[in-house]
């Protein structure tokens, strides 16, 4: 098994309620940044995937479990790891850490879609071939 895609986040004012701690939603985009730069350093853009192969993944459930707060200025890790792979549709745990300490731990499924028509669709073998 790899081990998991770490992508460095830093906590800025926006990602934060008025006393300074990371407001709720400010972690799906922090997530959502990880994926896309895992996918990227596999040599994947999204865009790319849209344009050549009509292509795009989108999340289809995300389960949080939020343990500790994140605040203003604070240097973070948001990790992906691919567990699964279907068909139609990845799954991928990841976990934003400060440190040792796990701040939010999360299992993410994205679906595969044709982009033209939003409906599903399966993904290509080559797509990450050699993912569980």
């Amino acid at each position: 098994m790899k081990p998991a895609f770490s992508f460095p986040i830093r906590v800025y004012w926006e990602d934060t309620d008025a006393g300074g701690v990371v407001y709720h939603a400010s972690y799906v985009r922090f997530l959502e940044r990880a994926r896309t730069e895992w996918l990227r350093a596999m040599g994947l853009g999204q865009q790319q995937l849209k344009d050549r192969e009509d292509l795009v993944l989108v999340i289809r459930d995300m389960n949080l479990d939020f343990r500790k707060p994140a605040r203003l200025d604070d240097e973070l890790q948001a990790s992906v790891e691919l567990l699964e792979r279907r068909p139609a549709s990845l799954l991928f745990a990841q976990q934003i850490t400060r440190g040792n300490q796990v701040l939010v731990g999360a299992k993410v499924r994205a679906a595969c879609l044709v982009a033209s028509s939003f409906k599903p669709r399966a993904l290509p073998e080559w797509l990450l071939a050699d993912t569980p």
